[in-house]
Order: C-alpha cells, then sequence, then structure tokens
C-alpha cells in the first residue's frame, strides 16, 4: 500500500458531464434483481458451497431493459448493477453461516426479525467503513479490481460497436462452455490426478474455470504466482507431509477424496491462521492510507460547508465522512441491543449484569473484526474479484477469533460451563456474530468493486454508495423468506424440516457445516488451535519474504493475505487464475517483440482486456441463469444430457476445450492485425 505512482485514471464520463444516475427506473430495476440474485446465488452456494459475481450479469440485464425505456445512460446502467450486486453478496454471506443455526439445533426455521436485523446492520456497516478504503485502496493502490474493471468495460460496450464485438465472441464461449459443464455436465469442470505414494497422496486438481482465466489475466502474473504460492504450501506440500506425518482419513473413497479431506479439515484452517495475521498486519499498513483517506473527506466536508459542492469534483465525492461517522455509531445501540436480546433468548440462566457485559463486549469485537474483515475482503476483492474473494474464509477467520476471545469470556462466568445449553449457545451466538461481520465485509469489498467500477466509466461515488445501500435493505427484507423456502424445500445437511423428505435431495450448504463443526469444536474444547498457530508463523515467514522483495525493489511481491487465500481456496481455484496470470505474461512478452508501432500494440492490450470481460461476463451470466430452473426443478441435472459413453471422459474433453479457449485467447491478446 505504498504512495508510489499510480496511473492516472480517465473515466469515461467526464466529471463535469452529469447524467441521470438514481432514477425513478434504476431503483425498481435494482430492487428487482437485486432479489433474483439472492435468490439465486442463495440456492448455489447452499448447493455447491459457491458463489457467482452477479456485478456482470446485472449490468448486461440493466442495459437490456433500460434500453426498452429509450433514453438511458451507462451512470444509470451502473447504478442499477451496484444495488443489484448486494443481492447476490449477502445471499452468500447468509449461506455461508446462518444455515448452521439449524444444523446445530439452536433454530429450527429462519426467524424473520432477528434475520432482517443481522442483514441490514452488518450490510449497513459494510458501506460504511468501506466508504475511507475508497480512496486508500482504489485512488492510492494499484490494485487491479478485476470484476469491477470487467463490469466497466462491459457497460462501455453498449456504446463501442468494435468493443462490443469482442466481448460478445468470448461472452458467448464462456457462455456456452459453462453451460456444457453445469448444465448439460459433458464437459467437466475440473480435472484431478491424485494417487497415493506409500502412506499419503499426491497429485494436483486444474480446473476450468475460463471466468478466472480472465481474472488471472487482468491481475497478472505477480499477484496469481503470490496466490498459487499459496497452493503449493497447502496443497502440494501441506497435503503429503500431514498425511505422511497423522496418516490418511478412514472410509475415504480415493485418493482426491483423501487429500480434500485432509486439506477441507486441517490444511485450509492454516491459511485462516495466516489470514488473521496479515489482516492483522494489512490494518497496520493501511493507518496512513486511511488517515490521508479521512483527512481528504473532512476537507471535502468543510469545502462544502463554506464554498458548496462547486469546488469538488463529481467522480470524488462519497458521502460525507460525517455522515460515515454518525452512521456507524448510531448502529452500536441496535447491535447492542439485538444481542442483548439474543442472549436473553439463548437458554441462559444470567443475571442482567452478565447479560449486558456479555453484550456490551460483543458488539466491541463486532466492531473490530468488522474492520479487520472488511480491510482482508477489500483488498482480495482488488485481487480477485468478488467471485474469487474466500469471503467464508474471512468469516472462518471472525468465528474462529470471536470464539477464542468468547472462550475466554465465559471462563470469568461462575458456573457458566455447568449451564446444559452452555456450549450449544455459546455456539449459536458465535455463528450469529459471524453472519453479521459476514454481511458486513461482503458488502465493503463488493462496495470496492463497484467504486472501481465507476470510477472508470464516471459514476458519482456517493449515489453509487446509495444504491448500495438500497440494495442492503431489498436484501435484507428478502434473505429470511428465501432461506426458509429453500429449507422447506430441501432441507440442509442431514436436517430436514418435514418426515418423508428425500435426504439426497438436501442441500448440503458446505460452507455452513464447516461453520458449525468449528464453532462447536472451539466450545467443547475439541479445536485444534495447532493449525492457526502454524498458520500465524507461516505468515510471519511470507511477510519477512515480501519485505526483502520490496526493500531489493522487485516487482515480485508475496502479500500475506494473498498467499493465505493461496491456501485457504480450492486448487479449482487457484490454478486457472495462475494459468490467467501465465496467459498475460506470455501475451506481453510476445506483444513487446512484435513488429507493431505503439498504437497498434495498445490496441491488441484492449482486445486481450475485453476479451478477458467477456469471459467473466458469460460464465457468470450463465451461473446465475442456471440457478433458476435448478430451483424450479429442484434438481442440478435437469439439463443433463451426457451419454454413458462419455461419462468416464468429461474431464479429458473439458480439458482440451479449455486449452482450445485459452490458446485462442493468446492468439488474441498477443497478436497484431494489419490496420487494427
Amino acid at each position: 500500500m505504498s504512495r508510489k505512482a499510480i496511473k492516472a485514471i480517465t473515466p469515461y464520463i467526464s466529471a463535469s458531464t452529469h447524467l441521470p444516475e438514481i432514477t425513478v427506473k434504476a431503483v425498481i430495476l435494482g430492487a428487482l434483481l437485486a432479489i433474483l440474485m439472492a435468490g439465486s446465488n442463495a440456492y448455489l452456494v447452499l448447493k455447491v458451497g459457491l458463489s457467482v459475481s452477479a456485478c456482470i450479469p446485472a449490468a448486461v440485464i440493466s442495459m437490456t431493459v433500460l434500453k426498452l425505456f429509450g433514453k438511458s445512460n451507462i451512470l444509470e446502467n451502473n447504478a442499477v448493477q451496484t444495488a443489484a450486486s448486494a443481492g447476490e453478496i449477502m445471499a452468500a454471506a447468509v449461506a455461508f453461516t446462518l444455515p448452521a443455526m439449524v444444523m446445530i439445533g439452536y433454530w429450527d426455521g429462519f426467524p424473520y426479525l432477528i434475520m432482517i436485523s443481522l442483514t441490514a446492520m452488518g450490510g449497513l456497516l459494510g458501506v460504511f467503513l468501506s466508504v475511507p478504503l475508497r480512496r486508500a485502496m482504489i485512488i492510492e493502490s494499484d490494485l487491479k479490481f478485476p470484476e469491477g474493471v470487467a463490469t466497466a468495460e462491459v457497460l462501455k460496450s453498449a456504446g463501442e460497436s468494435t468493443a462490443a464485438k469482442e466481448i460478445l465472441f468470448s461472452g458467448l464461449a464462456a457462455a456456452a462452455i459453462k453451460f456444457c459443464q453445469s448444465g448439460f455436465q459433458f464437459l467437466a469442470d475440473s480435472i484431478n490426478i491424485w494417487g497415493r505414494v506409500g502412506n499419503t497422496v499426491v497429485g494436483g486438481t486444474a480446473g476450468f474455470s475460463l471466468a478466472l482465466v480472465g481474472a488471472g489475466y487482468i491481475v497478472g502474473i505477480e499477484i496469481a504466482f503470490a496466490m498459487f504460492l499459496g497452493a503449493i504450501l497447502g496443497w502440494f506440500i501441506g497435503v503429503p507431509l500431514f498425511g505422511l506425518i497423522y496418516g490418511l482419513p478412514l472410509d475415504v473413497e480415493s485418493a482426491h477424496m483423501a487429500a480434500v479431506e485432509i486439506w477441507n479439515s486441517k490444511i485450509r484452517i492454516i491459511g485462516v491462521g495466516m489470514m488473521v495475521f496479515g489482516g492483522l498486519w494489512m490494518i497496520v499498513e493501511l493507518i496512513k492510507p486511511l488517515q490521508r483517506a479521512i483527512k481528504a473527506s473532512l476537507e471535502a466536508v468543510r469545502k462544502i460547508k463554506t464554498e458548496g459542492h462547486s469546488n469538488i469534483l463529481r467522480t470524488d465525492f462519497d458521502i460525507p465522512i460525517t455522515y460515515v461517522a454518525l452512521g456507524a455509531a448510531l448502529l452500536i445501540l441496535p447491535i447492542y441491543m439485538l444481542f442483548n436480546y439474543i442472549v436473553q433468548q439463548s437458554g441462559l440462566h444470567l443475571s442482567v449484569p452478565w447479560v449486558v457485559a456479555i453484550s456490551f463486549f460483543i458488539t466491541l469485537i463486532t466492531f473490530f473484526m468488522i474492520a479487520l474483515g472488511s480491510a482482508i475482503s477489500s483488498y482480495m476483492c482488488g485481487i480477485l474479484g468478488t467471485s474469487g474473494t474466500p469471503i467464508s474464509g474471512i468469516i472462518l477467520m471472525a468465528i474462529l477469533v470471536v470464539s477464542f476471545f468468547l472462550l475466554i469470556f465465559f471462563s470469568f462466568m461462575p458456573n457458566f460451563w455447568e449451564e446444559s445449553s452452555a456450549t450449544l449457545s455459546a455456539a449459536g451466538i458465535t455463528i450469529l456474530l459471524g453472519a453479521l461481520i459476514g454481511c458486513a465485509v461482503s458488502i465493503a469489498g463488493d462496495n470496492l468493486q463497484d467504486l472501481k467500477s465507476g470510477q472508470l466509466v464516471g459514476s458519482t461515488p456517493w449515489k453509487q454508495q446509495v444504491m448500495l445501500i438500497l440494495g442492503v435493505f431489498v436484501s435484507a427484507v428478502v434473505l429470511a423468506p428465501i432461506f426458509q423456502l429453500l429449507f422447506e424445500a430441501y432441507g440442509f445437511g442431514e436436517v430436514l424440516p418435514r418426515e418423508g423428505m428425500d435426504p439426497t435431495q438436501a442441500l448440503s450448504a458446505p460452507k455452513a457445516a464447516l461453520m458449525a463443526a468449528v464453532s462447536q469444536a472451539i466450545f467443547d474444547q475439541s479445536m485444534d488451535w495447532s493449525m492457526i498457530i502454524t498458520g500465524v508463523i507461516l505468515g510471519i515467514l511470507v511477510l519477512f519474504i515480501d519485505r526483502a522483495l520490496k526493500n531489493a525493489g522487485s516487482r515480485w511481491r508475496f502479500p500475506v493475505v494473498a498467499v493465505a487465500g493461496g491456501i485457504y481456496l480450492p486448487l479449482e481455484v487457484t490454478v486457472p487464475l495462475f494459468a490467467g496470470g501465465i496467459l498475460a505474461a506470455m501475451s506481453r512478452k510476445a506483444l513487446h517483440k512484435s513488429k507493431g508501432n505503439s498504437s497498434e500494440k495498445a490496441t491488441v492490450e484492449r482486445r486481450g482486456l475485453l476479451f478477458a470481460s467477456g469471459l467473466i461476463a458469460g460464465e457468470a451470466i450463465v451461473g446465475i441463469l442456471i440457478a433458476i430452473p435448478f430451483v424450479v426443478y429442484q434438481n442440478t441435472s435437469v439439463f443433463k444430457i451426457v451419454p454413458a459413453a462419455l461419462a468416464e471422459s468429461t474431464d479429458v474433453l473439458g480439458l482440451i476445450v479449455f486449452l482450445a479457449i485459452f490458446y485462442w485467447f493468446y492468439r488474441v491478446s498477443s497478436t497484431v492485425k494489419k490496420g487494427s
């Protein structure tokens, strides 16, 4: 986060140009899309544990719908996608946490008032805390925000026929392949090569996500390699070493499943420990940029009071920092009251002073973890985009930290652990805290992703922030009914709401199951803290290496949080991201050696960016749309047509198609055409 010279951004719409942004039709469409994205993504996360960014699908839908009304503009479309993206990201945060409440037996449904309170307050805090981060991470940083860049390119393509064609071609290819992977299912979305060697397993997995290849191309080889370094530490060193020392899990079907079990139960916890340390260090590094951001915001407030709005650039006008501080402060009391109520309803027999003390302590630690998590989430969005950011890892980090401090706090309470419901209540309170923190940190990262799009197209920041607040409130209103409906239709994990339901159709909610297991393990004293400590030690070592590289003036850097993300994320994410980074390096090297002039080379570079944006857009749109029939028909195989003869070859076919698109991408991003 140094203040090295950052390339100036010239927005698509200049600061002196004023276009309608928050309009009646934008508000209505943004709210409707937020509901649609919330429902689709909730199902997707509960089914497979992965979320899909709604920014680009919402932008495309907005451009299509608003054209029907005649007059519309790029800033209005950006406002719509900003509101809509809140539905997707908040649904993911809730799906990562609150199903755990029914899994541990704390809830038998999804209480509306508690859920709307948690999501609304968490989302608002995320918006407020991300406002000063805009200057620190977008203006004063060289973070790429790949999905923000891609969304801006998609929005701009509406007025540029050449750009639209480039995005259309790659977008259609990515959409078709995604449908063949998740719909028809005759192309696998990954290939696994794992085998037993002695008493352990070795091998690897390669994902075939074209959206992640596009994201890797945008962020470049340096950050992509930092993520892949984490994957090397976790998957290619950690998993085999752990299996060799402690043995393989019992009752696993294959070497691949054994590797996944070791990584899921042990190695990724190391990534969380590393993330805790990296996040704390990031806060230290952000202190000066945040001080500058707050100072600049206060100076803007003074200018408004003395000179009016005329001397402040429209494209640099955030919600005033005084409003942000007041809004965050006003949320302290309702958060305290909410957890005071939750503690009272927990079944614990506590005196009033202890209830007040717990609620006050929870409020303090919530604000601290939201500040820490928002910084990490925003930084990871700057590297990977919203879809690739390990929000579940950040929430798990919050649950671990909160649980650790609650464990210490409860130990001072006389006879607390003698209560029959003590462990269950402590775990439930922790998961609810995780949900509140999760909504805040996910919205913070999403807000910066949207604001990056806004910076490129020329939106007014405060208007985007207002539209995101709209999306937060709309999402908060509909999430409880959505999750109640999905629970009654499918059941979560092994918990079925009615007799006679088919357990094979239950939504596994894998991330929520992990949150439930970890929170219970901490309070029943079965948590293996050695993995967390190992992660912290690794984080310190990586920090020293990163500092040494910085002092040597190297372009290669290993940010602790990026490496931690590589340990925490599956290889299906890090490998295609790394492939995209390699592709970017190869393309730029080939382009540098080519005979074209600087103008022609710049055209090819933009063509590569547009191609990458199309890959992200095509896969994201299909990912959202395909979830709708899955919900309607309650079956993820509704489109499946793979013949028996190809059933064992889908991974090879997927690899061949992936490599073909990879080569096409390389040609597009490295070849100077005559007259380009």
